[in-house]
């Protein structure tokens, strides 16, 4: 046949294919400079997209796009912090946002957030939740607070395991009672239903809070969507933002055990390394600005589920479900891993977790890098051979594997001052450089990891006993400082890294090591901790 005929010919169109998908995945090194070009142009060209009625970037159907908030939020000037702000209060006011019981829907499909796609997927919402812990601190706005709080909540609720891992997605679709799907069913009312649910007070605020006085918005039926501020429901009631407050809450009290006998979305249990890795950061950060205890402890039991379940023979596997660990693990499930534990680290030192770092660390080195060129490939080493090996540095609908790498190696670089992190780091850094200067909006974190390579992290160890580091914690974790990495390490801790060996206070006080990259400062010693830390 054909194939015996232009053999040749075929071999020859598949080598050239091969070759042309081996540069679509694998950038040149440009020797192009790392600057901050790239850092100035995003912010420009992400004002061009910005929505200013509605929030949000571009068009419906409408994502998060939490890459783009997250580099908002760092880039630190009035009008990108607005742009970041007025998104994460449209969305968390939205339909999107589950206004019952927690959790962000996976898109709109209208530019106003009010109809969601109904799949609620851990990715998505491991992403939303630090950036909305992120806004809170910078703004204190107590919208952001509340909302990263119920989003934390809903993950214990709904989404851990008991073995400690968290699941993957709720479907959009579930049953009624003749047994047809349909999307949405779970979470959509009728003003009749919701009016036999509350009382005679609840229910006009409730109403006109979230459109139940308005024409239905999904199918015939509303699905809930906030119309009226708490000011504005304060002035039409005559009631105090307080009073107001405490119906709404009972209001959706009882709606949601109204809602939890209704017939359940299907729910993915599976366990998956990365998405759990972008919750487990989350929880973590929650945990830390919001002072909330039992967000870390959710994180650690995710964490040790990883440990004792997903990491065998000095390997990472990339997922989980009815007993059953397999699948060789990718980029991203070891570069998330990696940010996740410095983020839980912070929170509460543990010898078994710094450990974990540094062989999550040492086997991305050894087993992703492409030593020639630098960079991370998105299969490991040992990986059965592919047509082309990916090697990406933009962001997808999670952040990009390649840009996490470069931020949390040079992070535990500065921490370890371990030179070998470093420099992976750059040579990714460079191997970027091409493709970040053309298109810097689509490798947001990546400049992430260049912000931090220009002006390297300040990092702080603190020194002392139990009692004082968790006041000074409190302290420090008022204001965010997104350019700082900081481990408060009991000083009972024993078998520390050699870096962080000798760093014991004397007496009872506490002592902080303050480091700019490599560059350490004198210590500090009690008061001057908090004056100058917070």
């Amino acid at each position: 046949g054909l194939f015996n005929e232009r053999k040749g010919d075929i071999q020859k169109q598949n080598e050239s294919l091969a070759v042309a998908l081996q540069n679509v995945y694998t950038p040149e090194s440009s020797g192009q400079p790392l600057s901050t070009a790239p850092l100035d142009q995003v912010r420009m060209d992400l004002q061009q997209q910005f929505d200013r009625e509605k929030g949000g970037f571009g068009i419906a159907p409408k994502f998060p796009h939490t890459p783009f908030i997250e580099r908002l939020l760092r880039h630190g000037d009035e009008k990108g912090l607005s742009m970041a702000t007025f998104t994460l209060e449209k969305m968390a006011l939205g339909g999107l946002n589950d206004q019952l019981g927690g959790g962000f829907c996976r898109y709109s499909t209208d530019n106003d957030w009010m109809i969601p796609h109904f799949e609620k997927m851990l990715y998505d919402n491991g992403c939303l939740l630090s950036e909305y812990v992120h806004a809170f601190v910078l703004t204190q706005n107590p919208l952001f607070a509340r909302v990263s709080k119920e989003t934390a909540q809903w993950v214990m609720r709904e989404m851990q395991s008991r073995e400690g891992g968290y699941y993957s997605s709720y479907d959009a679709d579930s049953l009624n009672e003749n047994g047809e799907t349909h999307e949405g069913l779970f979470y959509v009312w009728t003003p009749d239903e919701v009016r036999l649910i509350l009382n005679k007070n609840e229910y006009p605020v409730f109403a006109k809070r979230f459109g139940l006085d308005k024409k239905p918005n999904f199918e015939g039926q509303w699905h809930l969507h906030v119309y009226a501020s708490l000011a504005e429901l304060a002035n039409v009631f005559n009631r105090s933002k307080d009073e107001i407050s405490t119906l709404l809450d009972s209001a959706c009290e009882k709606l949601l055990s109204v809602r939890n006998q209704r017939i359940w979305p299907g729910r993915d249990d599976k366990i998956l390394t990365s998405w759990n890795a972008l919750m487990i950061k989350s929880m973590a950060i929650t945990s830390r600005y919001l002072g909330r205890a039992e967000y870390a402890q959710s994180a650690t039991l995710a964490i040790d589920f990883i440990r004792n379940t997903l990491w065998q023979n000095g390997r990472l596997l990339a997922t989980y479900k009815e007993g059953k660990a397999h699948l060789n693990a990718y980029l991203d499930d070891y570069a998330f891993l990696l940010d996740a534990l410095l983020e839980l680290l912070q929170v509460r030192w543990r010898k078994e977790d710094i450990t974990f770092a540094q062989q999550i660390a040492d086997t991305l080195l050894d087993q992703f890098e492409d030593k020639e060129k630098g960079g991370f490939w998105f299969v490991s080493h040992e990986h059965e051979p592919l047509i082309q090996r990916p090697k990406s540095y933009t962001d997808d609908a999670i952040p990009n594997g390649n840009g996490v790498a470069i931020f949390a190696l040079q992070r535990l670089g500065y921490l370890l001052a371990e030179p070998r992190y470093l420099a992976a780091a750059e040579r990714a850094l460079k191997n970027s450089a091409a493709g970040l200067n053309q298109a810097p909006a689509a490798h947001c974190t990546v400049l992430k990891g260049l912000e931090e390579y220009l002006t390297a992290p300040q990092t702080v160890i603190i020194r002392g006993k139990r009692r004082e580091l968790s006041q000074l914690n409190r302290v420090l974790n008022q204001q965010p400082h997104l350019n700082r990495q900081c481990y408060l390490i009991p000083d009972q801790e024993e078998d520390l890294p050699i870096s962080l060996q000798e760093k014991i206070p004397a007496d009872d006080s506490a002592i902080a090591y303050c480091c700019e990259g490599m560059s350490c400062l004198a210590p500090l010693l009690g008061d001057e901790i908090e004056r100058k830390l917070s």
